[in-house]
Order: structure tokens, then sequence, then C-alpha cells
């Protein structure tokens, strides 16, 4: 009986996991849509902890101007450019 409860207990924790994990790997799709929403305010927070790295803020500041973004269009492109590793 203690031993069906072990792997009662194992097998919801797992299952917990996974669900974990695929809510965690979903997290950057929305995060992105929801860039567009943030205030100004939240804006200008992730800005100013961007600007840190000039090199690559400078950088993607330079690709989004190519790729004639403007207003929050171009904040979602800054986010994913600050924020993927490369």
């Amino acid at each position: 009986m203690k031993k069906l409860a072990v792997i009662i207990a194992a097998l919801t924790i797992g299952a917990g996991a996974g669900v974990a994990f695929a809510q965690s790997s979903a997290a950057p799709t929305s995060a992105v849509t929801n860039v567009e929403k943030w205030t100004t305010k939240q804006w200008n927070r992730a800005k100013r902890e961007w600007a840190k790295d000039e090199a690559k803020w400078t950088d993607c500041q330079q690709q989004s101007t190519k790729q004639n973004l403007t207003g929050r269009k171009s904040w979602s492109f800054l986010y994913t450019c600050m924020t993927t590793k490369s």
C-alpha cells in the first residue's frame, strides 16, 4: 500500500514538472506579445537595463531602424533582440 502511494506521488510530481516545463518554454512568445502592451515606465526600465550592454543595444537599435520599425512595434523587436543570446 505504501509503495502504491509513493508511485502515485512520484507520478503526480513528474506530471506537474512536465506542465511547468511546457509553460516555461512558451513564456518567451507570450512575453514578446505583451511587450507592446507595456507601459512607458516598464519600457524605460527595460531600456535602462539593456543599455548597460552598449554594443548589443546599439546593434539591436540599428537593426530596428533598418527594418523601419517604430513605436511599440520596435519594442517587440528590441525585446527579442536583447533577450536572445547571441
